[in-house]
């Protein structure tokens, strides 16, 4: 009885001294939900700000999860359905967390969610590894509090002395106290978890960034833009962009569209004025997050993928052979791609 009492005043307080942890991490989480929906509501599709497109912003660059994120922001009714669901499952989280209700159950989401942001979107951050961070930061605090439990401070603690879970068999697995484990046990799961997270924590920064060795990298400082399935055809050029690196909350910009022969002459030669004006028929998005006509420009969001199609006089009865096409981005930055005609 005196060793039970001794582990359980243990428990209790290893719990209370990971409270800072627990009130963190679920703000973290629970306050996605409170932006999303009580500060304003960015579940409204089609509407700035709408989280679906932040949801595409992963796509370029994720790990392991990319063809999951792929189907999501090319079905928007599916896509509206899972930010709705994510969106709860962070509330409860982050909620309950912060609580201690069922404590070790919201670490495993905890756990969960963590580990999505990571592979989805450790790749962004402008000014340092700010995704990276939160995700693998995330990661290790939901392991430890799994650990730990909810302490003093947890509402797992007064329904425990209520005993109103007594009778549940796994309460202290869901919940918060002593882990019905052995010591030998609890050192395999401890020592193998913590194995696993630093894993991933040098593995993600290597692959995302070249953190460990290697020249460092970090692929939201400047726009990327992929030029694909170029062709000629009948007076049309149509090609098709993917914008694959670049920051999140801002576009690349397009000024300018260039088309030359083998000899370098311009056959297409389109500015920021007439792209502000491209049609949006001309323009087959693939995804949430949309190609669309600025003020000034023709506006590329990251992760956007869109067939172009320009039409154009000089463009017929021309020689076949081999064009080059130019795109221009505000900052100065071009890309270039052959099109065989």
């Amino acid at each position: 009885m005196k060793n039970n009492q001794e582990l359980q005043q243990t428990y209790l307080l290893a719990g209370t001294f990971t409270l800072a942890l627990r009130l963190v991490v679920g703000w973290t989480y629970f306050s996605a939900f409170w932006r999303r929906l009580i500060l304003e509501n960015k579940l409204i599709q089609d509407e700035v700000g709408y989280i679906g497109e932040k949801f595409n912003h992963f796509l370029p660059n994720a790990l392991g999860i990319k063809p999951m994120i792929e189907y999501l922001v090319s079905n928007p009714e599916v896509l509206w359905w899972a930010m709705v669901i994510f969106t709860i499952i962070e509330a409860i989280v982050g909620l309950f967390i912060m609580l201690g209700l069922f404590t070790r159950l919201m670490s495993v989401g905890v756990l969960g969610l963590a580990t999505g942001i990571l592979l989805g979107s450790g790749w962004l951050g402008t000014t340092c590894l700010d995704e990276w961070q939160i995700g693998i930061l995330g990661m290790a605090t939901g392991f430890a509090i799994f650990f730990t439990g909810g302490g003093k401070y947890s509402l797992d603690n007064y329904f425990q002395e209520k005993s109103l879970f007594q009778r549940f068999k796994y309460a202290s697995i869901v919940m918060s106290g002593p882990l019905p484990f052995s010591n030998k046990l609890m050192k395999k799961i401890l020592l193998s978890g913590t194995f696993i997270i630093f894993f991933m924590t040098l593995f993600t920064n290597q692959y995302f960034h070249n953190g460990v060795w290697g020249k460092l990298h970090n692929k939201s400082v400047k726009p990327v833009v992929e030029i694909s399935d170029t062709k000629l055809s009948n007076g049309k050029l149509s090609f098709t962009v993917f914008r694959v690196e670049g920051a999140d909350v801002y576009g690349s910009f397009l000024i300018g569209i260039q088309l030359k022969d083998q000899n370098g002459n311009l056959l297409i030669d389109e500015d920021g004025d007439s792209l502000s004006q491209f049609s949006k028929s001309n323009i087959d998005n693939a995804y949430v997050a949309k190609v669309v006509p600025g003020k000034h420009s023709l506006i590329i969001p990251l992760g956007s993928k869109a067939t172009l199609t320009l039409e154009d006089v000089n463009l017929r009865n021309i020689p076949r052979g081999v064009y080059e096409l130019t795109l221009v981005d505000i900052s100065g930055i071009t890309w270039t791609q052959e099109v065989n005609y």
